[in-house]
């Protein structure tokens, strides 16, 4: 099933677990410390440390021991009024790591109090993160502030993405009130390589205007740090022609930062375009064919 989609086990747009932290007026405030180390020819999950309902799974290594792949957790399905998350995710001098979620990440209507998510990716000298979560669904009404920071030291490598859909599209839902704000920074050396902010209040004009959303619920950005040249015509070959309702598109960043973006009617598409570009970049990126996570199979 799409995860533009509402679950089986939600009412009301509400899933279970979620309805009971709403009828007792409750919030969490979460956080999420990771720390992932090179011990000799391995990268390790040296440390965790979670308070509230964000947690990490045993490290899998799929690839071997080079490179270590996680998977973060939010227990409680879902994001209501007043929720706090923070995550927190170093890859030390020399380690690699890949970390995704295993569901989409779905932000519920506001009883008037915003929720809101901080993310802080900081990638040491000759280390490499790969930053590939499952969407995020805004449900109509809700009110969601995100704030992305990531921070890279010379010789870091990093390749993620951040997908978002405003409303179910499968269920006809629009973002008619509501509010999301977003911000995304990426920096190396106190410089930065990439900034992006975005506001948008629901039901107004940007929703549907062309230089806004064109109508279209689903809209990413996908980031590649530092990246050659070159590899924006592999990428732009494999977006292809756009199309009257999906647009897709590739830049060249000075710096060398590569920045692909998607608009269009499906969140769970979009991410999927993404994996593509990802799937042919990697060997190029990291000199390792693609390995996706298996939670993406089940």
């Amino acid at each position: 099933m799409s995860h533009d989609t509402a679950s089986v086990h939600e009412v009301n747009g509400i899933d279970r677990g979620t309805r009971v932290a709403y009828a007792s007026n409750r919030c969490w405030r979460a956080e999420l410390g990771l720390r992932v180390e090179r011990r000799g020819t391995a990268s390790i999950l040296a440390h965790a440390r979670h308070e509230g309902p964000l947690v990490v799974q045993r490290p899998f290594y799929p690839e071997g021991p080079g490179i270590c792949h996680l998977c973060i957790l939010h227990p409680p399905g879902g994001i209501v009024p007043g929720d706090e998350l923070h995550i927190d995710v170093a890859v030390e001098a020399g380690s690699a790591a890949l970390v995704t979620t295993p569901a989409a990440n779905k932000v519920y209507r506001s009883d008037g109090r915003t929720a809101a998510q901080t993310l802080v990716l900081s990638i040491a000298e000759g280390a490499s993160l790969e930053w590939l979560p499952l969407e995020t669904i805004v449900f109509d009404g809700a009110r969601f502030d995100v704030d992305t920071r990531i921070v890279l030291e010379d010789g870091a490598r990093f390749v993620g993405w951040d997908v978002q859909c405003l409303g179910r599209p499968a269920l006809r839902e629009r973002f008619g009130t509501g509010r999301l704000r977003s911000r995304y920074e990426l920096v190396r050396g106190g410089v930065p390589l990439y900034l992006d902010r975005f506001i948008c209040d629901g039901g107004s004009d940007v929703l549907a205007a062309g230089h806004g959303l064109r109508g279209q619920p689903a809209f990413g950005a996908m980031v590649v740090a530092p990246a050659q040249p070159e590899w924006l015509d592999v990428v732009r070959k494999l977006l292809g022609a756009p199309s009257p309702i999906e647009l897709c598109s590739a830049t060249l960043l000075e710096g060398g930062t590569l920045v692909c973006r998607y608009l269009g009617p499906s969140a769970s598409r979009g991410r999927a375009r993404f994996a593509t570009i990802w799937e042919a970049l990697r060997p190029r990126f990291l000199g390792r064919p693609p390995s996706p996570p298996r939670i993406w199979s089940t």
